[in-house]
């Protein structure tokens, strides 16, 4: 008797598994609260450099602010440049402090801001990058030269997740679930706190890339905790659904961030969800298929006893004896773990991989690239993150049914194709046509999710049984580096203004046409084994089997 067989006599999908479901949701909730929470945590509001002796008459601020500020190309005031001395204007006789008529002579010489930056706190009280000390006399001041920094908070956060994941998928193997997500809440609990709290950059950072850390235990341990007590014939549709509540953290994340504007209270207001998390744990029950492949028959028999019990299934003693249980445990046992290295031993396996390791960075690199600017689209900051979050669900709707009636690598691919378009045609549309930009930016979010959620399934579908975890970490890891590099490809604007929109659209494009090259699996016999994946399975027109989505969530 396998794990499987156990599940039909204590019930595969009722509501033991509703429950666990529900409560695993908070965790999928704080995900996209935390990885897009530089959209608000580390905006940049409208700034100018300080200037002395601001006049008390206000009428006339825009004349003094000439005396002082240079113009950019555009006709807008500088907010990163200063004159060395205050210029005389025509027809005025405003003349700054300090000015001689020799100094009016020649061309005007500017300097970056020496007694720093006046910020517009009418959107954001106070942001990373307007923090400031004034009794400790430190200014983070992240603008202009220093903008830089501002973008690689996200950076760092991401490439914490990235060693994050690999910590996590090694320990919840041998430690166990339930344990490791006990882990991952007190750690981003104990981070989060401490990034409220952080003093000077370096301390910002440090602590935001160890949260990042902790973080990537809720994407590596929650979802095998819910499927692994899922039949196969509900895992799809589980995860499907499960990934909504990825979208309802992205809307709430606007709501959160309009109603909260200093980036200390909305870090602690994204953090503390965390402490009811720890207290629900009480609840959630340890995956039984890890306890039997320990050996830990009497724990594993205690839950499945529980499950039979809430789901209302008459089970005998006797069917779930230790006996009977221990005959499953040398079944589930797992001999070898198995290596990245096997992802690359033979050729076809080889060819999967590399092109699945160009499509998960694509998709990773545009949603981010997508998600994490929203310049110069006609909507507020708090309007585009909710427009960005309710186009979601339609696309993961979208996604569900093609890849049931086109196929995975046609769907894949076209989604990635859609979203490169999406770039390109924004190239073309001038500054003046706002509505238009909005409107491609949107559709283009909408498909990069649906990407993403194609993603998870075809490469979930491409690997064999034996390598299908190792092959879906490999990807995700590939994954995460793209979403740490998306925020500072948004720096390339600064040698040339299209080349951040070229970069996430020529690799979505990229990736669409390596897609092309990965096998159809709808109506594929699933591959068990390595010699499977080389002989290159048959498809089947009887049925389409289901695939068990491992991961939906971004």
């Amino acid at each position: 008797m396998g794990f499987e067989e156990l599940l039909d006599q204590v019930g595969g999908f009722g509501p033991f598994q509703l429950r666990n479901m529900v409560l695993l949701a908070l965790p999928r909730m704080m995900l996209p609260m935390h990885f897009l929470l530089p959209i608000f945590l580390a905006a940049v509001p409208a700034h100018r450099c300080a200037l002395p002796g601001t006049p008390a008459n206000f009428s006339r601020q825009d004349t003094w602010l000439e005396v002082y500020l240079p113009k950019e190309l555009d006709g807008m005031l500088s907010s990163c440049l200063r004159f060395t001395h205050p210029q005389a204007l025509p027809n005025t006789t405003l003349r700054g402090e300090g000015q001689s008529p020799g100094e009016l002579q020649g061309e005007p010489t500017t300097v970056p801001c020496p007694q720093g930056w006046v910020y517009d706190r009418s959107e954001f009280s106070s942001t990373i990058a307007t923090e400031s000390f004034p009794c400790l006399s430190l200014q983070w001041d992240l603008v202009c030269e220093q903008k830089g920094l501002n973008k690689a908070t996200s950076t760092f956060f991401f490439a914490g997740v990235m060693v994050g994941a690999m910590a996590f998928g090694y320990l919840s193997d041998r430690f166990g679930r339930r344990r490791l997500l006990l882990v991952a809440y007190v750690s981003a609990l104990v981070m989060g706190l401490a990034s409220a709290t952080s003093v000077s950059y370096i301390m910002f950072v440090i602590t935001r890339t160890l949260t990042g850390t902790a973080l990537a235990g809720f994407t590596i341990i929650v979802m095998p905790l819910e499927l692994e007590w899922l039949d196969v014939g509900h895992r799809t549709v589980a995860g499907v659904l499960s990934s909504t509540f990825w979208t309802g953290g992205l809307m709430l994340l606007a709501l959160v961030g309009y109603l909260i504007r200093d980036w200390r209270w909305l870090l602690l207001t994204v953090t503390l969800p965390c402490v009811p998390g720890i207290l629900s744990l009480w609840w959630v029950p340890e995956s039984a298929r890890w306890l039997l492949t320990q050996g830990q028959v009497e724990e594993a028999r205690r839950y499945l006893l529980r499950c039979a019990r809430i789901n209302g299934k008459p089970v005998g003693e006797d069917s779930l004896s230790l006996e009977a249980l221990s005959k499953v445990t040398a079944g589930e046992r797992v001999v070898q773990r198995p290596s990245y290295l096997n992802l690359f031993q033979t050729p076809r396996l080889r060819h999967i991989s590399l092109c699945c390791m160009v499509v998960w960075f694509a998709v990773n690199f545009s949603y981010y690239g997508l998600s994490l600017d929203m310049s110069g689209l006609g909507l507020n900051v708090y309007q585009t993150q909710l427009l960005f979050g309710a186009v979601e669900l339609p696309s993961k709707l979208l996604a569900y049914l093609l890849v049931r009636q086109a196929g995975r690598r046609l769907t894949q691919a076209g989604m990635l194709l859609v979203t490169a378009l999406t770039f390109g045609i924004r190239l073309l549309v001038s500054s003046e046509m706002v509505s238009w930009s909005t409107a491609l930016a949107v559709i283009g979010k909408g498909f990069s999710e649906a990407a993403f959620t194609t993603a998870y399934l075809f490469t979930s579908e491409l690997y064999p049984t034996v390598l299908r975890q190792t092959g879906m970490g490999l990807t995700a890891l590939v994954g995460r580096l793209g979403g740490s590099l998306a925020p500072l490809a948004a720096l390339l604007d600064g040698v040339w203004l299209p080349l951040p929109k070229l970069a996430y659209g020529g690799i979505s494009l990229l990736a669409a046409c390596t897609a092309l090259l990965l096998p159809e699996t709808r109506q594929a016999q699933l591959p068990e084994t390595i010699q499977d994946v080389e002989r290159k399975s048959a498809p089947s027109s009887l049925q389409e089997e289901e695939m068990p989505m491992k991961q939906v969530h971004d």
